[in-house]
């Protein structure tokens, strides 16, 4: 299928490592340049490394997405490097789970101030260039905005503003030429999922096997998804195939019913 996607350029946020680097890598697949952000410099070059095989363009940012500069960075690296941008991938941010009572304001404000509002920021300095290209923004927020739940305050009120702010901005997208949805994963295979499941290994005593199952039984999937399955519905949702796809939130999610 052909995509359209080659020779577009992509700003991939949280691109460093789990599903930032797996919809790094598929749009440099589908022929997008790429500018690659996150805080972590070692980890954005070997993601580089891997995409010389792509024969596509790949521009590190390194940088604290909530520095009061850090838009502004990136989206004057779009301009020098590529003479603009057609994709914003919102990505970075990840938010702490534990009993509410326990939970702290600053942890409340860690929780919105990468994931939420340097996000919003990015969109705000970005949105000129995309609107001039017809692009397309695609924000990564998690099921947990459709179905909050009492280990996951912080980040099911995240996510949810994550998926209202999309929303939003794609009624101005619909004047301005840029299409905007969002996406809910669920239990994805990442770093940040395998210390999740060695946390309840070391809590419960049972093996990593028989977490995996419990989690997949109580969620009521078969398997956990992949970077992959993420990436290429990103990759689809910024394609000329999905130019009516807009305003949407999607959950991917293996068709979760949550088993009581």
């Amino acid at each position: 299928m052909e995509l359209g996607l080659g020779g577009k350029v992509a700003l991939v946020t949280g691109s460093s490592r789990g599903i930032g680097r797996g919809i790094a890598l598929a749009l440099a697949g589908a022929g997008c340049d790429l500018i690659l952000t996150g805080r972590d410099q070692t980890a954005l070059d070997e993601v580089t490394a891997s995409m010389h095989a792509k024969e596509r363009k790949p521009v590190v940012v390194a940088l604290d997405l909530r520095a009061e500069d850090a838009p502004e960075t990136l989206v004057e690296t779009a301009r020098r490097e590529f003479a603009g941008l057609d994709i914003l991938i919102n990505n970075a941010g990840s938010t702490k789970r534990g009993d509410f009572f326990m939970l702290t304001d600053t942890d409340w404000r860690d929780g919105f101030a990468l994931k939420f509002f340097a996000h919003v920021r990015l969109a705000r300095a970005a949105w000129p260039l995309l609107k001039e290209r017809g692009g397309s923004l695609v924000t990564i927020g998690g099921t947990s905005g459709r179905k909050p739940h009492a280990s996951f305050t912080i980040g099911s009120s995240v996510n949810a503003a994550c998926a209202a702010f999309s929303k939003a901005l794609a009624d101005v997208g619909k004047a301005d030429g840029v299409r905007v949805n969002c996406i809910h994963p669920s239990l994805v295979e990442t770093e940040r999922q395998w210390r999740r499941i060695r946390a309840e290994v070391e809590r419960t005593g049972d093996t990593e096997a028989a977490v995996r199952e419990r989690l997949c039984r109580e969620t009521g999937i078969t398997r956990f998804g992949t970077v992959e399955d993420v990436a290429d519905l990103v990759t689809f949702m910024v394609s000329a195939r999905a130019s009516w796809l807009h305003g949407a939130t999607i959950d991917l999610d293996g068709g979760e019913i949550p088993v009581l």
